[in-house]
């Protein structure tokens, strides 16, 4: 057919259609329909035609039919008129003996969509749903659904809910799921499809002749039935247990999260559970489909969240492919960090080095980014690899080098002096704005330690001019403003210029405005500039943390087979987008005063019921927090190192420890105080939630131990200060300690008190009570009937001596942690 308009292609096909040779002959008719089919598809409006399509549909020939109805379906909401000429023949096709022609029939009168024809569809529907053939059933169950969905402010007729749950027992699968899906769709506002003891037992048995998809759909609804006993549990399992290790991933992942669902109190089915799907989703790793192969990556790095081993013996299937796509490589290589240990950690780093000089720049960085993670555990081999690549001089890697190396001296300063040593000449390579910021936040830092520092910020500040990036402004003002602290001879003439253009010529407002308070601060003197300006150098607390703590299966378990794991992760790979550490780091308030929200004299007592020594338990912290209470702040600054902490920790330790352990220390200036509080969930509390706690009232935790490790331990500092009637605040170290061992029934019979004259706390004691475990014997359940309440004790030392302060921060640390516990529990 010659090209034509749309208006001319239409006149065309309409003579065609009416053309009495053209319909005797039905090879010609079909093909002239077709016509109107491909035209329609092409994008013309061929609507002009729907009178001569209905005339067309009244024919024996199937495959003309489908064509029509086709045709129908896409422009009866355009014809809402002429669509009534169609209902008579579609009834008369319903009643056809061919069940291939009554189920098209059915099908395209649900697929008109038009409300006033549901009273002419309801009677053939209702009809099929007891029709011999298994399709026409099938269609009819979905009709139903299309009726809802299409007047879903109706009355749900009942007795069309009934039919369909009997025909939950029908002898065709797919008849089966329909019903399901139907029944999902009416019943929504209801909560879906009811599900008993019979019908899920009725489910499962037929699971095995359902399609993978309809396996998923009926064990995505048995999520909500809850078995009634432990036994009806266990055969629930057992039936499950084949498709546990099913070739279909699909069907694994709807089995296991079945079993997480249905094991939520017995986290040793579910762990073996775990075990149990590594080969399936090893298979699905390297199955042909790049989307099959991302997805299962994702739910790996679900499962390792909770068992951090699972995959480690096979770390090499991890390994990227030369033609894989970047984010399915991007994925392996944040599965290859969670797989790290000391057997393959040489290994991994020469795979992952590799990677770095990757054609595709992300893939490149995010290998870099990759070894950096691995640095907080291995530093000193990953700081050779990263020096090497600074080799290359290529701007990218370069610039991904520096991002790396700056958030790898946050979390381990031990390796600020290899890095002070590669940043010579980085600045010449350097080209994207994220990267020379983490340069200019390195120099700040550390400019005393690299020699070149003054002349790398002049480069920068003759550029200021032509420089696009806020963000690097911002940042070198800040670093010149620092590295002026340290080196003012070198610094001085640069710093003159760089707040002169900033403060006359900027056009920013953020810029100009942080180039006057740096202008404001500087009048006020050198010593509040370095109160401002000298914050922390890292954060010494995160490099404890090798690898991922492992976390309980409930976490994560409702999230298993849904698109979540598939947005998860990209977090982990965007380090590099932020600016310097310490602006995401979380950075309380410095003298906030806590008098207003925790009150000496209201600290919530927790007691154990199970005899009257445990009532003792807290006797410390009840004689501490029955003193009046008082203006109390705590701060974070001037900021302790590590090493500062340290040497005093130990330094009192020698002292504690000549004098006698069962002896409190008593110095005019110092004083060392122990007690002991009963706690079920604070050992077991992730370090993030506890460090973030802490913080929120200035008290900053220096290292800690990970969760489920004997012994934990936490070491915290601050200072803290109140103000006494007509004297000047007062301000005083306290250092801490909380330790939990494990033991029970060990009870602590230390005296500790302060005796020194103003004020005292006598026969403070502190005991360990804990309740024993009782397992019952309902068989597999492993369950608790009684939990256990653990004893943290805390360890304080002080100085100066300040015993209103040190009352006042006893009880500030016992309501926060009790508030961790409760919350958890």
């Amino acid at each position: 057919m010659p090209y034509l308009g749309s208006e001319d292609t239409v006149r065309e096909l309409r003579r065609a259609l009416s053309n009495p040779n053209i319909q005797s002959d039905q090879l010609r008719y079909r093909n002239t329909i077709l016509k109107v089919i491909r035209a329609m598809s092409q994008g013309v409006d061929v609507s002009g035609l729907f009178s001569e399509m209905v005339k067309a549909c009244a024919t024996v020939d199937i495959v003309q039919k489908k064509l029509v109805y086709v045709f129908l379906c896409s422009y009866a909401t355009l014809n809402p008129e002429l669509s009534l000429l169609v209902i008579n023949t579609l009834r008369k096709d319903c009643q056809d003996p061919n069940p291939m022609v009554r189920s098209l029939a059915l099908r395209n009168m649900t697929n008109l969509r038009l409300p006033s024809l549901v009273e002419y569809v309801e009677q053939p529907l209702t009809a099929a749903l007891r029709d011999r053939a298994a399709c026409v059933r099938r269609v009819a169950v979905l009709g139903w659904a299309k009726l809802h969905n299409l007047q879903p402010n109706s009355e749900i007729d009942a007795a069309v809910v009934n039919e369909l749950y009997s025909l939950l027992r029908d002898p065709d699968p797919v008849v089966m799921v329909n019903c399901l899906r139907a029944l999902e769709e009416i019943l929504k506002e209801e909560g879906g499809v009811a599900i008993n003891k019979p019908i899920t037992h009725h489910l499962l048995n037929r699971l095995k002749d359902c399609d993978v998809w309809g396996q998923c759909e009926v064990l995505r609804i048995l999520q909500r039935y809850q078995p009634q006993s432990e036994d009806e549990l266990f055969n629930i399992l057992s039936l499950l247990d084949a498709s546990l290790v099913s070739p279909h991933p699909p069907v694994m992942a709807a089995t296991l999260s079945l079993f997480l669902s249905l094991c939520s109190g017995l986290p040793a089915v579910s762990l073996a559970a775990l075990e149990r799907v590594r080969g399936p989703l090893l298979a699905a790793c390297g199955s042909t489909s790049r989307e099959m192969r991302f997805t299962a990556l994702c739910h790996i790095q679900l499962l390792l969240r909770s068992l951090p081993g699972l995959m480690g013996a096979h770390y090499k299937r991890f390994f990227c492919g030369y033609a894989e796509p970047a984010y399915i490589k991007q994925r392996k290589m944040q599965v290859l960090v969670e797989l790290v240990n000391d057997e393959n950690v040489a290994m991994l780093l020469d795979e992952l080095k590799g990677y770095c000089t990757d054609v595709n720049t992300d893939t490149a960085q995010a290998a870099i980014t990759a070894i950096g993670r691995i640095g907080r555990s291995y530093s000193d081999s990953c700081l050779q690899i990263l020096t090497g690549l600074l080799a290359l001089k290529q701007d990218h890697i370069t610039s991904a080098v520096v991002q790396t190396m700056r958030d790898l001296v946050w979390v381990c300063p031990q390796c600020s002096d290899t890095v002070c040593l590669a940043l010579e000449g980085c600045e010449e390579t350097l080209q994207d704005s994220q990267g020379r910021q983490a340069l200019l936040w390195l120099l700040g830092v550390y400019g005393e330690r690299v020699s070149s520092a003054p002349y790398t910020l002049e480069v920068f500040i003759d550029g200021v001019r032509c420089e696009a990036s806020l963000g690097v402004k911002m940042e070198l003002l800040t670093t010149t403003m620092r590295l002026f602290l340290c080196r003012p001879a070198e610094t001085q003439d640069m710093l003159g210029r760089l707040l002169h253009y900033c403060i006359e010529e900027e056009t920013d407002m953020c810029v100009r405005d942080q180039a006057l308070l740096y202008y404001r601060v500087l009048h006020r003197g050198i010593g509040e500039t370095r109160k401002v300006l000298q914050g922390r150098r890292s954060d010494p607390s995160l490099g404890v943390l090798i690898g991922r703590p492992a976390e309980p299966i409930s976490q994560w378990a409702r999230s298993f087979n849904t698109l979540e794991p598939l947005r998860q992760g990209t977090i982990e790979m965007e380090s590099a987008s932020r600016g310097s550490p310490e602006h995401v780091t979380f950075e309380p308030k410095t003298n906030t005063d806590l008098s207003d929200t925790l009150s000496c004299s209201q600290v919530e007592k927790v007691h154990s019921d199970s005899d009257s020594a445990s009532r003792r338990t807290d006797s410390c912290a009840d004689v501490l927090a029955s003193s009046v209470a008082v203006a109390l702040s705590l701060s974070l600054f001037p900021a302790l190192s590590p090493e500062e902490f340290e040497h005093l920790w130990l330094q009192r330790q020698d002292l504690h420890s000549k004098q006698g352990a069962e002896k409190m220390v008593e110095e005019e200036d110092y004083v060392c105080l122990e007690a002991s509080f009963q706690s079920t969930a604070i050992p077991h509390c992730s370090p993030q939630s506890l460090q973030a706690g802490l913080q929120l009232v200035n008290i900053q935790t220096l290292a800690f131990t990970p969760p489920h490790t004997l012994p934990w331990r936490v070491y915290l500092y601050t200072h803290a200060q109140h103000g006494h009637s007509g004297d000047a605040p007062r301000s005083t170290l306290i250092l801490g300690e909380l330790l939990h061992t494990g033991e029970e029934n060990n009870r602590a019979g230390a005296k500790k008190g302060m005796c020194d004259g103003d004020v005292g706390v006598e026969g403070m004691q502190a005991e360990r009570v804990r309740e024993g475990v009782q397992t019952t014997d309902d068989g597999l359940s492993g369950k608790e009937s009684v939990r256990k309440e653990e004893e943290v004790k805390v360890t304080l030392k002080q100085q100066p001596r300040d015993d209103q302060a040190l009352k006042g921060f006893l009880s500030i640390l016992k309501t926060v942690l009790h508030t961790l516990s409760s919350e958890r529990n």
